[in-house]
């Protein structure tokens, strides 16, 4: 069974009422109960937990870590930042939720600055498959609609996608490349725009339906262990 550990800041539900009433139970809660329902083993962890939660043994069992964040990217420890880039590196899947865009991991791995436009007014978002064969769409329509979202516009400054899985539209009139895969060492990583806290977009079934297809898409391949070291040859160089 594939391992999943559910990562939050789980701030905003601690300071803000709004956000309190629609995820009681934190952000990671809801998001690891719709993976559960789809068959993933969770453990969620927060900011606040020791190592954040994320210790070198939660890491070592962990097949794909999740990740929100929002208004404390800087108190991620650059130490906790780099265990977690070793193990992307490694083969441990990546899905970097949201306003994760601005996480250290994820600003790491792309190099850039992972910059948007956004805006938050309660507008509706339609996002388009862009590539239906994609593991990622299994499942799901040609679109489908968030009532409520915050808009994030382009440009994106983030590399092109390896591939690009859906785009948005929304409702002010900007698009937005808002499912994207990437490749990093023998880890798969991907970004997937919805889930502002103010919104209930976690319960959403599409929503559940895309983090559960890309939990099983970034999971780790059995494949062979590339090696760098000195080689010598394979064949009889005599």
């Amino acid at each position: 069974m594939t391992r999943v550990t559910v990562w939050n800041e789980f701030r905003h539900e601690k300071h803000n009422d709004d956000v309190a009433d629609i995820y009681p139970d934190g952000i990671h809660t809801a998001i690891a109960d719709g993976l559960e329902e789809h068959g993933f083993e969770t453990h969620t962890a927060t900011l606040d937990d020791p190592e954040h939660g994320l210790t070198q043994g939660v890491l070592d069992d962990t097949d794909v870590l999740t990740w929100w964040g929002h208004r404390a990217h800087d108190e991620v420890a650059d130490h906790i930042v780099e265990r977690v880039h070793e193990r992307v590196l490694d083969g441990m899947g990546l899905l970097v939720l949201h306003s994760g865009h601005y996480s250290k991991i994820f600003k790491k791995l792309m190099g850039t600055s992972c910059s948007l436009k956004w805006r938050e007014a309660g507008e509706k978002e339609r996002l388009w498959t862009v590539e239906p064969s994609h593991p990622i769409t299994a499942g799901l329509e040609e679109s489908f609609e968030v009532p409520k979202a915050e808009m994030y516009g382009e440009r994106f400054d983030v590399p092109a996608p390896e591939t690009l899985v859906f785009n948005s539209w929304f409702e002010g009139g900007e698009v937005f490349r808002s499912g994207c895969c990437y490749t990093r060492g023998s880890g798969r990583i991907f970004y997937f725009r919805p889930g502002h806290e103010t919104y209930p977009i976690y319960y959403q079934d599409e929503i559940k339906q895309v983090l559960a297809n890309a939990v099983e898409w970034a999971a780790p391949v059995d494949g062979p262990t590339p090696s760098f070291d000195n080689a010598d040859p394979l064949e009889d160089l005599r």
